[in-house]
């Protein structure tokens, strides 16, 4: 690292000009990726669920409708005029007509058109269906976008909303690109704020934030490349910007405090960049691979929800960590001492030897037992909370009560018997007889309002059966029942389930199957990245042990608030469904143990080079929590104010995110980093740095130690 740290001093302007270049010209690009995403990938694509959809779709020709339209009618629809036609015929024909005259739509259904079946109608007779199907080829968001804004509201009369899939995903996607701007706009004066009293200088301040804000912008370029080859996340955009800040933040506090160091021993500029790559350098790339590779486990989920939280989180850690130990050092050198210039009260320009961290590291290892106790004994109050949690998934319910959306939304669940617009479907193959009988096995079971055999004009090996249940489909109540469908025994030669139910249960499962794998991913390569940079067996076993503690504290918290509706007075309204989404608590989950392991990082570099320079266990994690303390601190502030600005969104899993997050990187930096890491170092002493001859000599002969 010293090396490039040379490099760096002698080759400022190129190498600062090449990576801000590079980053601007990608932007042309990047910021066309925004209409690239979408917002659904929370369902299994390798299930029977899927493979249902695949079948009705290629033999039955039958594509779901992409938009329904509810419309309430002053009067009851099965009303019959003086002419024997229902009087509201010609308003929903009328409506239907519109429809059908915009281009890229391809049919139109409505409730008189289909014979006035009973299940497009509502209890009350008044809310009846209008079924949009769009082309294939077609801009469907366009369409839905333009219907939605043309016929919300009243019709001849009538209140006209819209539901289905693309209006929600449509207002989902919508609102999240709103919401983003005002948590940046919440923010990044906040940050700038915080970084001018952590520095002490406006100039020093932007530094953090323009490598974030390269990140940022060089993310978007990768997501748009991403989004021409597959489905990416509209979410992946809040991921990248709370990381990119946050980290930029994270590896320029390291950067630019180590630099102020290195001039306060009175080394010149020159040497003092060098060393401050080949220092605080070393630890942004050990810490950025960690937390990247650790982004990296959610590619193993199935969702592309999932996997686009993997690909924007391994780019912007990438981008920053580039941008910290490259454009950032090549910034320090052509500033020099003017990094410290429109000063704002005095900062931290020469950390003390000794401190307030100090005197908290050497009090915690006094009492390593009674700390150690009490801190388990709060981190294990949190998780208690977690004891009653209920996992659920993302549907309309995650907008604002007062989305027309969720309203419309609503008056399907609240207005019509049984889920009528999310059908449980199967497809069988096998005779009649065994048909019939499976049917009746159906009926039988609760919640079940009634089966039917869906009559087919195409040629098909499958007979189609719809089941419309009482049970909120994609809640855990829909999976057992789709549990309990699919172990029904038959003389059926094959049965595949499908619908929403079945695609929450498979999504569920899917998460479920993956974990285990993810897990090992995440733990073993966390602990092969942490043996190279400590030499250690024992500190990256404690690392992960305490990281597991801290997550479940964490999600204590976010099921206790979440589940049941809590602080709505401070982070906004949002609808209480009695359940949190399972990918929200993985993404949750991956994103902070990456960032605590990037502050264990930060922690045991500064013990590390203590310890190596012959000092004993006590007197090195004093020195490291005196030196990182507060950096560790006020990076985990800043980037919990990044975070935590997501809770600002209208999007209900936004705000279970931004907060949940923030609420993790809050414990680390104080119960964990402060307390639980010195007591435990303490209570091992020299066992801290043991590790096996053969793998000692191996991190030796690779030159690791240095």
């Amino acid at each position: 690292m010293h090396r490039l740290g040379s490099s760096i001093v002698r080759h400022s302007k190129l190498y600062l000009f090449s990576f801000v270049g590079l980053i601007l010209l990608s932007s042309i690009w990047g910021f066309q990726a925004f209409g690239n995403l979408k917002g659904g990938g929370y369902d299994n694509p390798n299930s029977d669920s899927a493979l249902v959809t695949e079948i009705l779709q290629n033999e039955f020709g039958e594509d779901p409708a992409e938009v329904i339209v509810l419309v309430d009618l002053p009067s009851e629809a099965s009303e019959i005029g003086p002419n024997q036609v229902p009087v509201h015929f010609d308003l929903v024909q009328e409506l239907s007509d519109e429809f059908a005259e915009v281009d890229g739509v391809k049919q139109v259904l409505n409730y008189y058109t289909l014979g006035m079946p009973p299940s497009l109608v509502s209890e009350d007779g008044k809310l009846i269906y209008v079924l949009v199907d769009l082309e294939n080829d077609a801009n469907q968001s366009e369409i839905v976008t333009q219907l939605v804004d043309q016929y919300t509201g009243d019709f001849q009369g009538a209140q006209i909303h819209f539901a289905g899939f693309r209006a929600v995903t449509k207002a989902i996607n919508n609102t999240i690109e709103s919401d983003l701007i005002r948590a940046e706009t919440i923010a990044v004066p906040i940050v700038l704020l915080l970084l001018i009293l952590v520095f002490g200088s406006v100039t020093a301040a932007s530094l953090p934030l323009m490598v974030g804000g390269l990140a940022i912008v060089g993310s978007f370029f990768v997501i748009w490349v991403a989004s021409g080859i597959t489905d990416v996340s509209i979410f992946a955009l809040n991921l990248v910007t709370g990381l990119g800040l946050g980290l930029g933040i994270d590896y320029s506090l390291l950067v630019v405090n180590r630099y102020r160091e290195e001039r306060a021993a009175g080394n010149p500029v020159p040497e003092a960049v060098a060393n401050t790559v080949a220092s605080a350098g070393k630890t942004v790339v050990f810490s950025g691979l960690t937390v990247a590779v650790v982004m990296l486990s959610m590619a193993f989920f199935p969702q592309y929800f999932l996997q686009s939280f993997a690909l924007a989180g391994f780019a912007v850690v990438s981008i920053a960590v580039i941008g910290a130990i490259v454009a950032l050092p090549a910034t320090l050198n052509l500033l020099g001492d003017r990094v410290n210039s429109l000063k704002v009260g005095r900062g931290d320009l020469a950390p003390k030897e000794r401190g307030g961290w100090e005197k908290i590291a050497r009090f915690t290892m006094r009492r390593p037992l009674p700390v150690l106790f009490v801190a388990l004994l709060f981190l294990a109050s949190l998780f208690s909370l977690s004891s009653q949690v209920s996992f659920g998934q993302v549907d309309d319910r995650v907008l604002p009560k007062d989305s027309p959306a969720q309203v419309a939304s609503n008056l399907l669940r609240d207005r019509f018997a049984g889920r009528e617009s999310s059908p449980i479907e199967i497809l069988v193959q096998g005779d009649s007889t065994a048909i019939a009988d499976y049917v009746a096995e159906l009926e039988l079971l609760p919640d079940v309002v009634r089966v039917s055999v869906v009559p087919q004009e195409e040629q098909t090996e499958w007979t189609r059966l719809a089941v419309i249940s009482d049970i909120e489909p994609r809640s855990p109540a829909g999976y057992d029942q789709i549990v309990e469908i699919r172990s029904l025994e038959s003389d059926l030669d094959r049965v595949l389930v499908g619908g929403s139910a079945a695609y929450y249960t498979d999504s569920q499962q899917g998460i479920e199957n993956a974990l285990p794998v993810a897990t090992v991913w995440i733990f073993v390569s966390t602990l092969v990245l942490l043996f190279l940079f400590t030499g250690s067996i024992l500190l990256p076993i404690k690392a992960i042990v305490l990281n597991i503690l801290s997550l479940g504290a964490t999600l204590g918290l976010v099921s206790w608030i979440f589940q049941n509706g809590y602080l709505q007075e401070f982070i906004g309204e949002y609808s209480v469904t009695g359940t949190i989404d399972t990918s929200s608590v993985v993404m949750i989950g991956v994103v902070a143990f990456g960032l605590s392991m990037d502050y264990e990082l930060f922690l045991l570099s500064r013990i590390k080079e203590q310890h190596d320079a012959g000092a004993n266990t006590v007197n090195s994690v004093a020195y490291g929590l005196q030196r990182s303390g507060r950096i560790i601190t006020a990076a985990a502030f800043i980037l919990a104010v990044t975070f935590g600005a997501f809770a600002s969104s209208g999007v209900s899993i936004m705000k279970m995110l931004g907060l949940g997050i923030a609420i993790a990187i809050l414990l680390d930096a104080t119960i964990v980093r402060a307390l639980l890491v010195p007591a435990l170092m303490r209570l091992f002493g020299s066992a801290n740095w043991w590790a096996p001859k053969w793998l000692r000599n191996l991190y030796e002969k690779a030159g690791l130690s240095h």
